[in-house]
């Protein structure tokens, strides 16, 4: 039914929360500001990094504050952003089988390029073919501009898998179907009132939806 598949990073392919909430974290404690808990990072990412700082920031920040954590996050998460992080179980199977397939799969993420290219080869290799993050020279999703690049370049029926409501609003911006994934960060609710084709609550249902088959044993 679709020829690519067009990847968030964060919560979709990866489980990259803990790394993030500790590059956070250490950002705020360094500043001398409170700390939040991991459940609290899942509602702060999404936008990219810049707006992860603001969101974690006590209200009533200034914009000196602002640079300063972002300088402090981004120094820490370069050297610890895979620490904890790991694939969601099942994903790495599916891409292959994806591959074999010959579906092409790509990723379109609000993380800074560098590093979502990282993570991307460090856990997936090849099997993910292009990697279009913030900096890449495209605007920040919602904006569809880097998902009609990728659709434009691979060619074929497009499916935009993520999960959360920007991602749902990046497929529609793009007039792509969309796949919310209940694994990763945000709510059934958020998803389901952005109207996403459809809905999976496991790599084995998207793995069934993309390609129309039984669900495997272990994934």
């Amino acid at each position: 039914m679709y020829d690519l598949i067009i990847f968030d990073l964060d919560g979709t392919l990866l489980d990259t929360i803990g790394d993030l909430a500790a590059a956070g974290n250490y950002a705020l404690e360094k500043m001398g500001m409170p700390l939040h808990g991991e459940d609290e990072y899942k509602l702060f990412v999404g936008n990219g990094i810049p707006k992860l700082i603001e969101r974690m920031l006590p209200s009533g920040h200034s914009a000196e504050e602002e640079t300063e954590a972002l300088r402090i996050f981004s120094e820490y998460y370069g050297k610890h952003k895979s620490d904890r992080t790991k694939p969601y179980k099942g994903m790495r199977e599916l891409l292959d089988e994806l591959s074999a397939e010959g579906i092409t799969c790509v990723c379109n993420t609000n993380k800074a390029q560098e590093f979502s290219e990282e993570l991307v080869r460090k856990f997936f290799g090849n099997l993910i073919k292009e990697v279009a993050g913030a900096g890449s020279g495209f605007p920040v999703k919602p904006a569809p501009d880097a998902a009609k690049e990728l659709i434009g370049r691979f060619g074929g029926r497009a499916l935009y898998v993520g999960d959360s409501g920007v991602d749902m609003q990046t497929a529609a911006n793009a007039g792509t179907d969309a796949c919310g994934v209940l694994w990763g960060f945000r709510s059934r609710e958020e998803l389901e009132s952005f109207r996403p084709r459809y809905i999976a609550e496991t790599v084995a249902e998207l793995r069934g939806i993309i390609l129309g088959k039984e669900e495997l044993t272990g994934l």
